[in-house]
């Protein structure tokens, strides 16, 4: 994520909100916030200017940093790179941390409950990114049923692929059956822009929602939605019931000719499978950004077969997303500093900040 770009506005932004004008350095007794984003400390501490705070970054981007920096830390932002977690053996080593903020929807990074065990709310950026990423979902649907890619590369080949592309399978987006795995922000997002293009959109959760609470798509059974879906969007949340959810046999449901498109997270998908699946012909073809290993392996089998259409975890990554969220992250270090109540709590603990150092 280029944040570079965004952080001067953002900041005077944040600082308008703020009428108390907070400085870190004439306030006495400042929070200690260690950011683990893989930014500079100089455009970190830029972000967090109007804020009672003093950033610090880890002395390297290993975990064994991480556990030394956090023993000082009243406040932890994290990495939405994924490279750096807060697991067990940070969590030990955390003797003053009141707070965890994760600049990304997905916590997966974080061990929430031994986090939520401690009494440390973790907080997440809901929603910061659900229109992007619907978008991204869209977009990619487009890009598989039409071979769009392939098409491309072909062109640029030299070659004339005009009859063959049809011969791929796909086709219109409109009157096919969509169905969503998850059903936060991000799948309402999908629900309503799927719909609105004229598919049949139904979806599957944890919690049976309305199809109002929904977007409009109706809730099904998960084996049921499998067998509906000749498009399976998958944006749901990684969790322990959801790691390996789609797996061989989920695959083996969905209709002979189906799509897949994965922006949730790569643990929730079997690669393998899915590889075997758009190989034996059972799938017409698969969109991911999101994978089991990041970065993608350069000998990936995945990046073999152009039925499978590959982006860099990028799916949130829209200039407009990327606003969203930083403003979501500062504001909700400035209600912790102030004792308000933050936003987005994920594993339960009171969202009142209290210093513990």
């Amino acid at each position: 994520m280029n944040f570079v770009r965004l952080a001067g506005p953002l900041v005077q932004a944040a600082g308008r909100r703020d009428a108390r004008g907070w400085q870190s350095a004439s306030v006495p007794n400042p929070w200690s916030l260690l950011a683990l984003p893989p930014l500079d400390e100089s455009l970190l501490a830029l972000l967090f200017a109007d804020l009672p705070v003093t950033v610090s970054t880890p002395a390297a981007r290993t975990p064994a940093a991480v556990t030394e920096a956090i023993a000082a830390a009243d406040i932890v932002v994290g990495d939405w790179s994924g490279a750096l977690g807060i697991g067990p053996e940070q969590i030990a080593a955390a003797s003053r941390l009141a707070f965890v903020q994760q600049p990304s929807v997905g916590t997966d990074t974080l061990d929430t409950d031994g986090l939520a065990a401690a009494g440390i709310p973790a907080a997440n950026a809901a929603g910061a990114n659900a229109i992007s990423v619907a978008e991204w979902c869209v977009g990619a649907a487009f890009a598989g049923l039409r071979s769009l890619a392939w098409a491309d590369a072909q062109m640029r080949l030299g070659e004339w692929p005009q009859l063959t592309v049809s011969q791929r399978g796909g086709g219109e987006l409109t009157g096919r059956r969509v169905g969503i795995v998850g059903m936060g922000d991000i799948g309402r997002a999908c629900a309503t822009r799927f719909a609105a293009l004229g598919a049949d959109v139904a979806h599957w959760s944890r919690r049976l929602r309305s199809a109002e609470e929904a977007g409009g798509a109706r809730w099904l059974p998960l084996e049921d939605l499998l067998a509906h879906s000749q498009l399976l969007v998958l944006v749901v949340a990684l969790a322990a019931e959801t790691r390996g959810l789609v797996d061989a046999a989920a695959l083996a449901r969905l209709p002979q000719g189906a799509y897949v498109v994965n922006a949730a997270r790569g643990g929730v998908l079997d690669e393998a499978a899915l590889l075997d699946a758009v190989r034996s012909g059972h799938l017409a073809g698969a969109a991911l950004d999101v994978y089991a290993t990041e970065p993608l392996p350069a000998d990936s089998p995945l990046r073999d077969d152009d039925r499978i259409l590959l982006s860099p975890h990028a799916a949130g990554a829209s200039r407009e997303a990327q606003g969203r969220l930083i403003s979501l992250v500062i504001d909700n270090v400035r209600r912790a500093v102030s004792g308000e109540p933050v936003l987005h709590v994920v594993n339960g603990v009171d969202p009142v900040i209290r210093r513990r150092g």
